[in-house]
């Protein structure tokens, strides 16, 4: 005999097929409510900023992202109790990037001013790719994601390597220029140096001896290829995992009808129905 289900058990059913159920219409309407209050809440603190419409009407802002982050708040407490391991959820990405947007708003009861970092909000427009479920799209971020894991540790490498370089080039800026130009400290110079390797140049500092300017040239071409190698290693990356996809899809044909452009994960011929 079965056993019956409790009216609670029922309800996290419901709550579990209207929060995590993309395919039904419930779940599909929730999921663009949610969109919609993301980008109205994004909205609102973009203009609580502008000083004529936040003193106009700084009242109505406030309300509205008090309603706005007690739904927020709702929805992350009902997502942690419907679901079996509300721990798995707690401490995965969506998980945290969906506390992150409450928080900010209670920490703004003791440290005024805490609610703009509610602009982290912006983060969960990551669910439209799982709200939209193209597969395309799911295809391309798993190979861009194991992309950047497989080239992570020549990343910081060469990090490494570009800290060590400020660091050392930035000593040698504050020997040959000094005080005089603007390079009053080491960690001046090496702010000077970030500056002119990422091609950001501001300009607030700039050697003045020829011998500094000469070394400053050599950071600027240093600087392009800086920018190039994490690229580069990335796409190397990327065009592996693209060959090893591909790889992993070769093409066949049905034996019985001829029929071509079948994939070795495709278990009947599209054309017959006969097994591959």
């Amino acid at each position: 005999m079965k056993k019956m289900k409790s009216k609670y058990e029922i309800f996290r059913e419901q709550i579990k097929i209207i929060l995590y159920g993309t395919n039904t219409i419930l779940g599909r309407m929730f999921d663009l409510v949610l969109l919609g209050l993301i980008l109205l809440s994004v909205i609102l603190i973009m203009m609580e900023t502008v000083e004529g419409i936040n003193q106009k009407y700084h009242s109505q802002l406030i309300i509205f992202e008090w309603i706005i982050t007690g739904f927020f708040t709702l929805e992350y407490i009902l997502r942690i109790i419907s679901i079996q391991k509300p721990v798995r959820y707690i401490f995965s990405f969506y998980g945290i990037i969906d506390l992150l947007a409450v928080l900010p708003m209670y920490l703004s009861i003791f440290f005024p001013g805490a609610s703009i970092l509610s602009i982290v909000r912006a983060l969960r427009f990551f669910r439209l790719f799982k709200i939209l479920h193209i597969p395309q799209i799911s295809h391309q971020s798993i190979q861009l994601r194991e992309a950047i894991e497989a080239s992570k540790e020549k990343i910081l490498v060469f990090i490494y390597f570009v800290l060590i370089s400020t660091i050392i080039i930035g000593s040698i800026m504050y020997l040959v220029e000094g005080k005089e130009s603007g390079f009053t400290s080491i960690p001046m110079s090496i702010y000077w140096t970030i500056v002119t390797l990422t091609t950001v140049g501001y300009g607030d500092i700039s050697p003045q001896t020829p011998l500094g300017q000469f070394i400053a040239a050599l950071v600027m071409i240093l600087g392009y290829g800086i920018i190039a190698v994490p690229t580069g290693i990335v796409t190397a990356e990327f065009a592996k995992s693209s060959l090893k996809n591909s790889a992993l899809n070769t093409r066949k044909t049905c034996k019985k009808c001829n029929a071509p452009i079948h994939f070795d994960s495709d278990k009947f011929c599209y054309e017959c129905g006969t097994k591959l």
